[in-house]
């Protein structure tokens, strides 16, 4: 029976195909558009996940906040002697969590050898341990070693930024670069890393893969910073807590223990990468919402296009009806038989538009450059939708069908 109905529906179907197919068009958009809405939605999850992994969801990043004037740094000065190793050392000693902690100081150089080829890399003093606090990872060599920092050896390691805009392309290991007036031996170079994670330094967006790091000693005993009256001693902390431990909670304690030691100056800020990945999950799952909301009208009004066509079809069937019910078929059939015909509508539509919304996220991703991702998901929801639609909007015609008197049907000119 069901393979006689479908038959039956796809030889009506075919008998008018230019109808069909504009049809099923409005399910082709629909679809393609679901698929499309969720392949930039899973994109951009991905993409916000990779960020915050690298900033470490175990971790907590402080940040000093630079001085507008020399007279808003004098004012703080009255109170708060900044970031400095002192932090470190209190730190170290009352956050019980705590894994691994690393001190970050920053300068822009005044020149560099080789020339960049673009803008001069920044220069950052940091600990062995802020390796592994990012998750950074080699692409050549190694990063440098608590030995290196402590007895302040002339070595650094290079972001592939960096890499590229000073020695280009080809390896850089047991090469040399100067920094100022300190030449420095190449140890490793970094993975590229994500450019979402830039830094804001200054006012300007610092390129996070155009970086320079050297231990923190070297910097501190070869390095001067013109600028540094205006600066705190140290420019950031990065701390790593232990996997049982609630970020958030600590982060709490941090901040507690800083304004005690700045007696309340708020001359730093502090960032919990695992909260800003809860709120980005939050706002991509409301995004992903709207949008999936906004494409799924095109499935509604694909919906409305199939029950007027069935409708005129029935209208234009009413004697063929009225033939079949003479005959014996019962209203169940009829029933059947046109819904059978706008199923097969929506599911074709579906199908192609399975096609269009994979064409549509590879156009969105080569022309916007934005990551998209097909998921088998998405394809099932949207399919499983445009299936739903068909049935559902078929219902009113093919019931509305088979209640027509078959007299009247037979009369019917």
């Amino acid at each position: 029976m069901i393979f006689s109905d479908v038959a039956q529906a796809l030889a009506n179907l075919r008998a008018q195909k230019t109808r069909t197919m504009l049809t099923a068009l409005g399910m082709v958009f629909g679809v393609g558009s679901v698929i499309g809405m969720l392949a930039i939605g899973s994109g951009a999850k991905e993409e916000s996940l990779r960020f915050i992994e690298q900033l470490g969801v175990r971790n907590v990043l402080i940040d000093a906040r630079q001085s507008a004037s020399q007279e808003e740094f004098q004012q703080r000065r009255r109170s708060s002697p900044g970031l400095s190793e002192r932090d470190v050392r209190i730190l170290r000693a009352n956050i019980e969590s705590l894994e691994l902690l690393s001190a970050r100081r920053t300068l822009h150089p005044a020149r560099m050898l080789p020339k960049p080829a673009r803008d001069i890399p920044e220069l950052y003093g940091v600990d062995p341990a802020f390796a592994p606090i990012h998750s950074l990872r080699m692409a050549e060599g190694t990063f440098f070693t608590e030995t290196d920092n402590d007895s302040s050896a002339t070595v650094c390691v290079l972001g592939e930024g960096a890499k590229v805009n000073l020695l280009g392309y080809g390896p850089a290991v047991n090469k040399a670069v100067k920094v100022n007036d300190t030449w420095l031996e190449v140890v490793g170079v970094l993975n590229e890393q994500l450019m979402a994670g830039s830094t804001n330094t200054g006012g300007a967006m610092q390129d996070i893969n155009n970086i320079v790091y050297i231990p923190l000693n070297t910097f501190q005993y070869r390095f001067y910073d013109s600028n540094s009256y205006m600066k705190d001693d140290l420019d950031g902390i990065e701390i790593r807590l232990k996997p049982d431990a609630d970020s958030i909670e600590v982060a709490k304690v941090v901040t507690s223990v800083l304004n005690h030691t700045h007696h309340d100056v708020q001359d730093f800020s502090v960032t919990i990468p695992a909260a800003l990945l809860a709120q980005q999950q939050r706002t991509q799952t409301i995004f992903t919402y709207v949008m999936v909301a906004i494409a799924a009208i095109s499935l509604l009004v694909g919906g409305i296009g199939i029950m007027n066509i069935v409708l005129a079809t029935v209208m234009e069937r009413t004697r063929e009806i009225g033939i079949r019910r003479s005959v014996g078929a019962r209203r169940f059939d009829i029933v059947r038989q046109f819904l059978t015909e706008s199923v097969l509508i929506s599911m074709g539509g579906g199908l192609m538009g399975i096609g269009f919304g994979f064409f549509l996220a590879w156009l969105i991703a080569r022309t916007a450059e934005w990551k998209t991702i097909v998921t088998t998901t998405s394809v099932v929801i949207a399919f499983g939708v445009s299936v739903f639609v068909g049935i559902v909007f078929g219902i009113y015609p093919a019931v509305k069908a088979s209640r027509i008197n078959p007299i009247d049907a037979l009369r019917y000119e």
